[in-house]
């Protein structure tokens, strides 16, 4: 297990559409606003979105773990998701 407050890894699952980038664009806004170090990965490959399990797109992956899919949330929600992961 990684100690606390170690980089955030999230993946923005999704094939290029204007919700995918809204999404990136307000998580990596959200990321940075958390002060902790990340790394925000753009998943367009259809296999490795499909090995999520995930059926709908925009989706949000937090170190490994599906947080959302099918719509992109609120600056509120994301902000919320990074201060729980790790």
């Amino acid at each position: 297990m990684e100690p606390a407050g170690s980089n955030l890894r999230i993946e923005i699952l999704g094939r290029g559409c204007a919700q995918c980038d809204q999404l990136a664009a307000m998580a990596e806004a959200a990321a940075r606003a958390s002060g902790r170090p990340f790394e925000l990965i753009r998943v367009t490959a259809l296999e490795r979105i499909i090995a999520y399990d995930v059926v709908a797109t925009p989706a949000l992956v937090i170190d490994g773990t599906v947080r959302c899919l099918g719509r992109v949330p609120s600056s509120d929600e994301l902000r919320a998701w990074f201060a729980a992961a790790r």
